[in-house]
């Protein structure tokens, strides 16, 4: 359990930043400069944060039932 919150932990920080980046970049190309490619490496930058944290949480979901799995299998012996 602890290796799964380590994970969680540090995927959300990874994603909190890309998050913030593309954030930053998404509205300096839309407001700012009026450039549609940073507007589009924002909206990328977002997409895959918001990305990859989904799949950080299937892979902590993943491991914790496999988990839950081998002690069932220890308690039924």
């Amino acid at each position: 359990m602890e290796m799964n919150a380590k994970l969680l932990k540090a995927t959300s920080s990874i994603c909190a930043t890309l998050l913030a980046i593309g954030t930053a970049l998404f509205l300096y190309g839309f407001f700012g400069s009026g450039s549609s490619e940073i507007t589009a490496i924002g909206i990328g930058t977002v997409m895959g944060a918001t990305f990859i944290f989904i799949m950080g949480i299937f892979l902590v979901a993943t491991e914790e039932t496999i988990d839950e799995g081998k002690n069932r299998k220890r308690q039924l012996l």
